[in-house]
């Protein structure tokens, strides 16, 4: 805008002093301005009389550094640093000329002389190329002229040029090999800005890459993508001196190759042990992971057993006893998986283990032992005509003898004695005793260990007599006689009964 002072511009040209004599003359005619009423007659620089006896002053030298800091349609904007020697005097202000380039009339284009060192010339033509120069005062009169190196193109910037990259062309942009590259990449600018591709620092080749430009936007496209295709592309977007710059980083992509030395390391129980190197080609990309198949020798067909795997190492389990398998693995990355698999060059199988029966040794108990009573034979009493028992219990092994004596004379085979042994346990029943049958009982075990015995006393005693009986009911205070009947003993006798109990005697 008119009378606003723009911010610089960091590609704007230098100034560099003019040969010129050091006493310019302080006033130059004035010709034809580059717009008509633009420009001023250069100010009269007034030459101040050295007084009698005085040195005459020295002009300043050279402004340094001038540069254009802003250029529009209309006005220009510059600005430069003061000189190192100011001469004799102070500065009185800096003038500033312009003139056509192609020409030699150099206008002024400041009135009065001005003590800032930056300034705008205003109400420039649109298109006009001029050069400009700008000159130091003092009292000891005018510096060399420093002129821009370069001549200003007097032309509107509205819009400075500014690359919009879209978001996911900020990161490496991926594609499969084969497919469609087609970017779309806005800019702004004005007027329309130049726009210009390359790869890697060298023009693109025109059979590979279409690129179509617009006012605010350009097209990058490539038909069928190849992995040659990959790198980095860089674009610029220029108005004049001022350019911006992007760089766009394109990968494209392939399957990658099958994995390397797949060895079958070991085979145990219902497992295998699968190793195998990376593939040599992993397609542009970096890969994902490997797929491991199974592949019985009855059915031939394949089973995947593992997916993703990420080391190139695997154990693949629960196998099944008595089939032989093969193993094929493929490589996977962005693009898919390998177009061929490495397979193993033998067979794992999967033998039934073999079950070898190992008795335990156990070293046999001797249960043999000497007959050994724990029970022993007790004394009895018994009635004379009533059946009566001996017991006693033998343990031994092996089984004893039992042999049973009275008065120490073997009770051979006589039927009335019943002799039995059950589980240990020996009986001897003794039918109808009589009083002969009285006195010392023995049981003797015998094995081929040793024996044991043990031995007791049996009595057998008559019936009581009728005096007696009736001498023991005499006693007995409270019985009744009534009914009973005492009869000697003998054939049809009766037996004395208590009347109360009826009990016998």
């Amino acid at each position: 805008m008119p009378g606003k002072e723009p911010d610089p511009d960091p590609q704007l040209a230098q100034a560099t002093p003019a040969a010129e004599p050091a006493e310019a003359p302080a006033a130059e005619a004035a010709p034809a301005s580059p717009a008509e009423g633009a420009l001023q007659p250069e100010p009269q620089v007034p030459a101040a009389a050295p007084e009698r006896g005085e040195a005459k002053a020295e002009p300043p030298s050279c402004p340094l550094h001038l540069a254009v800091e802003d250029v529009n349609d209309n006005s220009v904007s510059l600005t430069w640093k003061a000189p190192e020697q100011e001469g004799s005097t102070d500065l009185d202000g800096y003038l500033v000329e312009c003139c056509k380039d192609g020409t030699a009339d150099w206008v002024a284009a400041n009135k009065e002389l001005v003590l800032s060192t930056r300034y705008t010339i205003r109400n420039l033509t649109s298109g006009d190329r001029l050069q400009i120069r700008v000159k130091a005062v003092n009292a000891g009169g005018v510096s060399v002229p420093a002129v821009l190196e370069q001549p200003v193109v007097i032309r509107e910037i509205l819009e400075h040029p500014k690359i919009r990259v879209p978001r996911h062309l900020r990161q490496t942009y991926i594609q499969p090999a084969g497919e469609v590259v087609n970017l779309l990449i806005p800019f702004q600018g004005k007027p329309r800005p130049q726009v210009s591709w390359s790869k890697d620092g060298q023009p693109l080749d025109p059979k590979r890459v279409t690129v179509r430009n617009g006012d605010r936007d350009t097209i990058f496209f490539i038909r069928k993508a190849e992995r040659s295709d990959s790198g980095q592309y860089q674009l610029s977007v220029k108005i004049d001196r001022l350019e911006d710059k992007a760089t766009i980083d394109i990968r494209v992509i392939e399957q990658p190759g099958p994995p390397e030395n797949l060895k079958l390391v070991d085979v145990w129980g219902f497992n295998v042990a699968l190793e195998w190197s990376p593939p040599k080609d992993n397609g542009n990309t970096a890969l994902k992971g490997y797929m491991v198949q199974k592949s019985d020798r009855k059915s031939g067909q394949w089973f995947t057993v593992l997916e993703r795997c990420p080391r190139p190492s695997c154990t693949v389990s629960d196998l099944i006893i008595g089939n032989s398998y093969s193993f094929r693995v493929f490589s996977e990355n962005a693009c898919g998986y390998s177009a061929m698999a490495a397979v193993t060059t033998e067979l794992a199988h999967i033998r039934k283990p073999e079950i070898a029966y190992k008795p335990e040794k156990y070293s046999g108990r001797d249960f043999s032992e000497p007959p050994k009573f724990t029970q022993p034979l007790a004394d009895r009493s018994t009635t004379r005509g009533y059946n009566t028992q001996l017991f006693c219990c033998v343990r031994a092994f092996p089984k004893p003898k039992i042999i049973w004596l009275k008065n120490q004379t073997e009770i051979r085979e006589d039927p009335k004695y019943i002799a039995v042994i059950n589980e240990g346990v020996c009986s001897l029943e003794i039918r109808k005793p009589s009083p002969f049958d009285g006195g010392v009982y023995t049981c003797k075990a015998v094995n081929p260990l040793g024996e044991a015995s043990v031995d007791c006393r049996l009595d057998v005693k008559e019936y009581p007599s009728e005096g007696r009986v009736a001498g023991l009911m005499k006693k007995k205070v409270g019985w009744r006689l009534a009914g009973a009947i005492i009869r000697p003993a003998g054939a049809g006798a009766s037996v004395p009964k208590d009347p109360d109990t009826g009990a016998t005697f």
